[in-house]
């Protein structure tokens, strides 16, 4: 049973420069993914895949492409460098699977692949202002209009200065705060100890004050 054409052919990126990955937004349904592979683990699917399974490296791609698009999309703040992003990413956990050999969850490897993706992509840029894509939530409409503004301008604000931290500081807050994610796994993601976790989650703590006009300096 063939994968959806969204995430097909990942494997031969290289060769097909017009693929494609199409990225899920929050609200659609996730693509339908064959039916001998459905019930299978991520790790069952890697190992499969790391073989040369390329039907489960798309059911992978499939499970996956949300989470891994809101990690890209948290470091650059554009949909198209995201896009660019997430499709590098893949095709880098592509090449890297043979070296996957489970001693963490697939999701937390994923996730190294993909902050270590946007790190290198962030470290390529020419010193500037970080253009900010801001997408506003939507306020309580019990709110008044004032304060739903106030409250987009602080969240903006919050995002600007989290643009400005350095880049492992950055990725630690990105993936506490914004993904919720224990400082034990933020350290197998960032291949470091819980310690320097916990430290750079305090540095940056720190710093966002010191940005956001705080006493953090003190």
């Amino acid at each position: 049973m063939p994968v959806s054409r969204e995430t097909s052919h990942l494997w031969t990126a290289q060769r097909r420069p017009e693929w494609r990955l199409t990225v899920v937004r929050p609200n659609d349904e996730p693509a339908a993914t064959p039916a001998t592979l459905d019930g299978a683990d991520d790790r069952a699917l890697a190992t499969r895949a790391a073989a040369g399974d390329r039907d489960a490296f798309d059911v992978l791609v499939i499970r996956h492409q949300r989470a891994v698009y809101q990690v890209c999309f948290r470091f650059v703040r554009d949909h198209a460098e995201a896009s660019d992003a997430m499709q590098d990413a893949f095709l880098r956990a592509w090449r890297a699977l043979p070296r996957f050999k489970g001693d963490a969850a697939f999701a937390t490897w994923l996730y190294r692949v993909a902050v270590n993706t946007c790190l290198s992509r962030l470290a390529a840029r020419r010193p500037a202002a970080n253009p900010l894509a801001d997408a506003a939530s939507v306020g309580d409409p019990r709110q008044s209009q004032a304060a739903s503004m106030l409250q987009r301008e602080q969240a903006a604000a919050v995002r600007r200065a989290v643009d400005q931290l350095p880049g492992r500081q950055r990725a630690t807050v990105i993936l506490r705060v914004f993904h919720d994610l224990p400082h034990a796994e933020i350290a197998t993601v960032l291949g470091s100890s819980v310690g320097s976790v916990k430290a750079n989650f305090f540095h940056a703590l720190r710093n966002l004050r010191r940005l956001l006009g705080g006493d953090g300096t003190r």
